[in-house]
């Protein structure tokens, strides 16, 4: 039989490496959102994303979406607002801010959502912060803020905030709040979980698609459109939420969240490989600072905080309100 820490020494690794793929395909959609103007408007991808992955998933979820139905229906309510402002929010929020300010704003801001998931899991479940947890994201948000300004951080003082980066700071803060749901959601197999939030994404994304339609600024895909419909669906949409969810389940919300600080990391990575930019060693020094910050994170926690599963702590904030 396998021991305890042994077990838990493997699913800390699963996690890592799950979230780090989920970072990679987030990287890709942080892209994509600033390739998309004049190629698909931001409510039709959202809408075209989740419809893709609906389709995508609904062969192997269904039955299982079926089985688990009796225990999902009295969370219905928390599914379609985890669905529609994790997801569809979350996402109309993001694309509509790439139309308005710049990649290095959209990096910078979500380096906010580690920040934001332990302050709303402190307000909402008193979940305690360590001093190993602060250091980590103070190290994870200087590595993004590295990757972001290429080193040049006189360019923060130059940056001109604009009504776009107030939507990707709202799309940040929703985000961080799906997040803090996550390990509160029905002990119901994943796959069924997630068929529900993708099909509440879905439903949820028709209003603002509507919306766009009749004011005239829906852009249906051209070929290169419909490419990144086809990405963003399989990618960030189906996979990565997947592999989020799971790592969360993992590691819970606090450390799964620093793992979010990747994203400029291989967002830079992508610029190397798509458009030729350099790497060097200003790239290379915020991907060490990201990745210490995580390391902390995780070597500094206390004994028995690595003892303690998610649920146990949200278990007992519901005893102490009781």
């Amino acid at each position: 039989m396998r021991s305890k820490p042994a077990f838990r020494a493997s699913s800390a690794t699963s996690a890592y490496l799950l979230l780090t793929v989920t970072a990679l395909l987030w990287a890709g959609n942080a892209v994509t959102s600033r390739w998309a103007p004049g190629h698909v408007s931001p409510q039709v991808i959202t809408t075209l994303r989740w419809a893709f992955a609906c389709a995508v998933l609904m062969p192997f979820a269904a039955r299982r979406l079926a089985a688990a139905w009796p225990q999902l229906r009295p969370y219905w309510l928390r599914i379609l607002l985890m669905g529609g402002l994790g997801y569809t929010g979350f996402n109309c929020l993001f694309y509509a801010a790439g139309v308005h300010t710049g990649a290095i704003n959209l990096a910078l801001f979500q380096g906010a959502i580690p920040v934001l998931v332990i302050v709303l899991n402190r307000l909402a479940y008193r979940v305690p912060v360590t001093a190993g947890q602060m250091l980590g994201v103070g190290l994870t948000l200087i590595g993004a803020g590295l990757a972001a300004t290429h080193g040049d951080w006189s360019v923060l003082a130059n940056l001109a905030f604009n009504r776009g980066d107030v939507l990707v700071f709202g799309a940040c803060l929703l985000y961080a709040g799906y997040t803090i749901f996550l390990p509160t959601r029905p002990k119901v197999p994943a796959l069924a979980f997630f068929a529900a939030m993708a099909l509440a994404a879905l439903v949820t994304s028709l209003p603002p698609l509507a919306v766009e339609w009749a004011t005239g600024h829906a852009v249906w895909p051209n070929r290169e459109g419909w490419l990144m419909v086809a990405f963003v669906g399989l990618g960030p949409s189906l996979l990565a939420q997947l592999f989020f969810m799971r790592g969360v389940e993992l590691i819970g919300p606090n450390r799964a969240g620093l793992f979010v600080n990747l994203v400029p990391i291989f967002g830079a990575f992508l610029a190397v490989l798509l458009v030729g930019e350099p790497f060097g060693t200003t790239e290379a020094a915020a991907l060490t600072l990201v990745l210490c910050g995580i390391a902390c994170a995780e070597r500094l926690k206390p004994a028995r905080a690595a003892e303690a599963t998610p649920e146990a702590a949200y278990s007992q904030t519901r005893t102490r309100r009781t």
